[in-house]
């Protein structure tokens, strides 16, 4: 076949859709129905629309890119590739799916460059477009002057039926209309097949309608195989729209041009199989090798790396007059970018005695973020409406809305999955700004695949979750937190924090903070209950994750480990015993994360293997205890559901009473 033959545009999408289909038949697993498909747009975005540098991905102006239905990869590695960008090598694409590969079955922004987000479960990456749009409409807002623009860039993502089927896309597409992210575009490929077949079985809704009630500006491109104008054309018309996000459905065959598998279910997650691919590379007339490019798809490619140095230098230009103009605005952009802390930023955490009156963490929690919001202008988030029972309003700081993107209160609505994936899409902005998100903490369960992505993807998501325990009360067992914590903290990768009183809340906080900049997230877990402030905590202590607060001479009889609320009682109890004669160390552990990270020199300092009479105390399941207090120790634990009653009288009923950890102590030391 002669390179004459066909237009330089089809033969860059067929460089697309078989570079896929060669990489899933080599790995015998892949999804290629998608890539064939969405080439038609995805090039057409990539090649004549999107601003992005693919010798230096992580230029802060550039177009961000999410393909939510990540399943189709192989679209996302064939265009970096393509253009260019030095992550992606051929080899690389011979590697898909493989050990150690930087190609891998989903796209992961930790493993490849050029990647923007982690997206794996559906409905995560549109979720996540929205959190990366608000960063760039909230970043234009602060720093923006007129003639002197440094943030101006567009969210563009490609979504399936698969994405609009989830209820996280829902949630977000409705709250991304209501704040009229104008620069936010998703390209709906409309193909109608999914793992089941078609998707009338059981997706036959008007989505062009749901987007338009959502508040959406809506397209349609009827013809997404082989009408580029009608793409193009669309793009363009999305992008005069400013006052609100653009979806266009994109009507495609899935594995267009295969003869017997295109528009089925079969050609969904399976690779092709040789006979088939030969069948398709005579189809579309592709007479090339496995992993064959032509040189002139290349040359013409390739051309985004001349183009993106070019955007890139223009934007270092003019971020050049706005330092002149505005030093004091640049000196904060730049460290925003930077991912620098305020020197002395934590000197505001407050710090408290034992005379300091007993308050819930979730006041303490208050008090510090709103220090922090005045320090660090970074920091930003909101709750999912709960903002006056969890205590996130930044006072001062406004409400982030249509027209006042430069305030830093988010208001998510009871859309707790969303919040979650929106927030990691603010942190994956990678632009310095913080985010937090809030509920109270029996609802992770509603958005636990964003605080997982969250770990996984390196986000520096801070979750802020309060009602932590049954210590909740009247709302009953639907409301009161058991087993949460224990799963919690099987996440890899999270931080999970329960401070005891104010110092710790401050600790946990500091900690949280760097964390956030380490891109690491964390979730601190705060009491609706009053507790005491206790004399021997420390806002240093929770970077331990575990610390002595009360101690005897000598070696202990018996060691009480306590959590959040419950380390007072352990004092409590500790003095009881100790009057009796007994030889008592209290360890509050505010998270066994940060403890289990520590050497073993400072864990024998803190839990002798030589004591073996210990007690833990946490309001949740016993789950998990028994790695500290091992064999002879027990727990004061909850391994039921709770009851609707007052928060102290669920506490009493349920065993969370200083007599209860002395009878269950004393017991241990016969």
């Amino acid at each position: 076949m002669a390179v004459a033959t066909k237009s330089i545009e089809e033969l860059c999408i067929n460089s697309i859709r078989f570079l896929a289909v060669d990489a899933i038949e080599k790995s015998k697993s892949g999804h290629p129905g998608l890539p064939m498909g969405a080439a038609p747009m995805a090039f057409v975005l990539w090649n004549s629309f999107m601003r992005y540098n693919p010798k230096n991905p992580k230029w802060f102006n550039r177009d961000r890119f999410v393909l939510s239905a990540g399943h189709g990869s192989m679209l996302q590695y064939a265009l970096l590739y393509l253009m260019g960008y030095d992550s992606v090598t051929i080899d690389d694409i011979k590697q898909f799916r493989q050990w150690g590969s930087k190609t891998p079955g989903h796209p992961e922004n930790f493993v490849t460059d050029g990647v923007e987000v982690t997206t794996g479960p559906l409905g995560q990456g549109i979720a996540n477009a929205v959190g990366l749009a608000l960063a760039e409409a909230h970043l234009a807002a602060k720093f923006n002057k007129p003639g002197a623009t440094i943030v101006d860039h567009y969210t563009y993502v490609i979504l399936g039926d698969g994405c609009n089927m989830e209820g996280i896309s829902g949630e977000a597409a409705s709250i991304a209309g209501h704040w009229g992210l104008g620069k936010l575009i998703a390209l709906y490929d409309d193909n109608h097949i999914s793992i089941d077949g078609s998707t009338d079985v059981a997706f036959t809704e008007d989505v062009s309608k749901r987007f338009e009630a959502y508040g959406w500006h809506v397209l349609h491109v009827k013809d997404g195989n082989t009408d580029l104008e009608g793409i193009a054309k669309a793009i363009e018309a999305a992008k005069a729209v400013t006052d609100k996000p653009t979806m266009i459905k994109v009507t495609t065959t899935i594995g267009y041009g295969s003869p017997n598998k295109a528009n089925t279910a079969g050609i969904h997650g399976a690779a092709l199989g040789a006979d088939e691919t030969a069948l398709t590379r005579k189809n579309l007339g592709w007479d090339y090798a496995p992993f064959e490019i032509p040189q002139d798809v290349l040359d013409h490619t390739r051309k985004a790396v001349e183009r993106g140095a070019a955007y890139e230098a223009d934007w270092k230009k003019t971020l050049t007059e706005y330092k002149a103009k505005y030093p004091q605005e640049a000196a904060e952009f730049e460290r925003f970018l930077s991912g620098e802390l305020p020197e002395g930023w934590d000197q505001v955490l407050p710090t408290y005695t034992a005379e300091d009156k007993a308050q819930p963490t979730r006041k303490h929690s208050e008090i510090c973020l709103n220090k922090l919001g005045v320090v660090l202008p970074e920091l930003i988030g909101g709750s999912a409406d709960l903002t006056h029972s969890n205590l996130t309003e930044l006072k001062g700081a406004g409400d982030f809305q249509k027209g006042q993107f430069q305030n830093r209160n988010i208001h998510f609505g009871v859309r707790e999955h969303a919040m979650g994936a929106i927030c990691n899409g603010i942190a994956l902005h990678r632009s310095g700004l913080i985010p937090y998100g809030a509920t109270f903490l029996i609802f992770t369960d509603y958005m636990r695949a964003a605080i997982r992505l969250a770990a996984l993807s390196e986000a520096g998501s801070i979750w802020v979750m309060t009602h932590d325990s049954i210590g909740q009360g009247e709302d009953g067992p639907t409301h009161q937190p058991i087993e949460t914590l224990a799963s919690l903290r099987a996440i890899p990768d999270l931080t999970v924090i329960r401070p005891a009183d104010g110092n710790e809340t401050s600790g946990a906080y500091k900690v949280a903070i760097q964390k956030s900049k380490e891109n690491a997230s964390t979730l601190l877990a705060f009491t609706r209950q009053n507790v005491p402030n206790l004399g021997g905590t420390s806002v240093d202590g929770v970077a331990k994750g575990a610390y002595t607060i009360v101690d005897c001479a000598g070696t202990p009889e018996i060691i009480l480990i306590g959590t959040g609320s419950e380390v007072s009682l352990c004092v409590t109890a500790a003095e009881k015993l100790t009057a009796e004669g007994k030889k008592v160390r209290v360890v509050s552990m505010p998270s066994t994360d940060l403890f289990d990270a520590q050497d073993a020199a400072y864990k024998e300092s803190v839990l002798p293997k030589s004591v073996t009479k210990r007690l833990a105390v946490e309001a949740s399941c016993s789950f998990g205890w028994h790695k500290y207090v091992g064999t002879e120790g027990d727990t004061v634990s909850i391994d039921s559901f709770g009851a609707s009653a007052p928060g102290g009288t669920c506490m009493e009923k349920f065993g969370f009473t200083v007599d209860n950890v002395l009878a269950k102590a004393k017991a241990l030391l016969g």
